[in-house]
Order: structure tokens, then sequence, then C-alpha cells
């Protein structure tokens, strides 16, 4: 029996996975999710996405937005930390004028995927949102109970970058003190996981299947946030490679309820 992990090795762990090279999409679509795991209808009803991140939604339930919007429902979107740390280390002024472009990438890749409000942008400090988690379910509370919610979209609690599970741990808390079914989606999951990987609960995993209408709607909205897909200092590669938009650009998306 191993001794069991500490904090930091946990959190070393999870940074080695996200880092490194990641399973090809090739592999993904070898396994043909959509044949063999159930499908899911949109939701009825107001649907409120919570972002860890500017772009984490329109990753991972972009094309869902899409539709929904086209189906005439109410959606409204909650971004708990302004992606400040996407670059690393930067000095004060350089992480506030990262927060205020991504922020500004955010209201363009929305406005790609439809008639959406600006995002709510709770202001949280990125990579310490699992030490705000009580701050985020009270910003994604208020949302739910303004448009009163039908279904809460939020990352995975699984997902392995502790910022996702926080936001996703914080939509839960905030879903079950209104009786508010919560959907999970995940992103970096199909970067460090593999088909069936005994990790995700793929018991839970449901496809939504979108309509080409709505994927290339998502593939414009993510392609409004630059400054994750260029390259950054010290010849560093971009944050979302070619392959990780291969991942998210897909005929279908996937929650985990």
């Amino acid at each position: 029996m191993s001794a069991p992990k500490t904090v930091d090795a946990e959190r070393s762990a999870a940074a080695a996975a996200i880092d490194a090279q990641g399973t090809d999409e090739a592999e993904w679509l070898a396994a043909e999710l959509p044949d063999h795991l159930p499908h899911l209808t949109l939701p009825e009803g107001p649907v409120v996405v919570v972002a860890a991140h500017p772009d984490d939604e329109v990753l991972g339930f972009g094309g869902a937005m899409a539709a929904l919007l086209d189906a005439g429902a109410t959606v409204r979107t909650v971004c708990l930390t302004d992606g400040e740390a996407s670059h690393g280390t930067l000095p004060t002024p350089g992480r506030e004028q990262l927060a205020a472009r991504r922020r500004g990438e955010l209201a363009a890749a929305l406005g790609e995927l439809g008639d959406l409000p600006v995002a709510v942008h709770a202001g949280l400090p990125d990579t310490g949102l699992a030490q705000h988690e009580s701050r985020a379910r009270t910003v994604i509370g208020a949302a739910l109970d303004e448009v009163g919610a039908a279904v809460c979209v939020a990352p995975w609690v699984g997902d392995l970058h502790s910022d996702h599970e926080a936001a996703g741990r914080a939509a839960r808390d905030a879903g079950r003190d209104r009786s508010t079914p919560v959907w999970f989606y995940p992103v970096w999951m199909w970067h460090w996981a593999r088909p069936y990987d005994l990790r995700v609960p793929w018991e839970r995993v449901s496809v939504l299947p979108l309509a080409q209408a709505a994927v290339d709607r998502k593939r414009a909205a993510l392609a409004r946030f630059t400054s994750q897909l260029e390259g950054r200092a010290s010849g560093v590669g971009p944050v979302l490679s070619a392959q990780e938009i291969a991942h998210h650009t897909r005929t279908f998306e996937t929650v985990i309820r």
C-alpha cells in the first residue's frame, strides 16, 4: 500500500499530466464515442454556463450554447477569473493588460456564438480559485437565481486543473443549494486521458450532437482567443495548440452528469 500523496504531490502530478504531449485527436476519433455513449438532448429552460477562465465555456460547451440560442433559450455565462496567469509570471501591469485582453476576447467569442449578454466576471485570482470557492459559489448562485436556471453547466470536477475543479465544485454546491441539475464539461481531460480511461466516469458521460452550423460558430468563437493561440515568450508554444482545438471542434460535445 503506497503512502497517500501530499497536496503538493497531487498538484505536481496534475501539472505533469497537462504539460505532457497528450492524446492525439485521431485516437479519440477512432474510439467513435458518439456510437457508444448515450445521446442527450439540449436542456429546456434557462442555462447558466460557468467557466474558470475566459475560453473554458466555449471550449467545453460553445457548440451547445450556439444551439441553445438558436432554439430561443436563455443562456448566461459566468467567468470566475480573468485568466491573467495563462502566460506565467508577469509584472502587475502585464497581468492587468492580459486580463483586460482576455475579457475582450471572451466578449468577442460570445458574440460569435449568438446574441449573448456580456459574461459575469467575478474577478477571482487565476490559479487560486480553490481558495475562493465560497465566493465563486455565491456568484454562481446569484446567476442561477437571476434567470431561474433549469441547468447549470460547469468545468468537470476531475479535469486535473485546480481552477477547473474548484469551479466545478462551486457550481455543484450552488446547484445543490437550489436543486438545480449541474452538468460538467471536460476541457483538459481530452489531453491527458485516453479512450475509456479508468480515471473518467464513462458511465456518467453523455454526448450532445452538434449541427455543422453550431460547430462553425464555435470554431469562429475559439479563433477570437488570440492570446491563447499565439506562441508565448521564450519560445513557449501557445496555451491552445492545434491539437487542443481539434479536441474541441468535433461534431459533438460531452457532459458528465
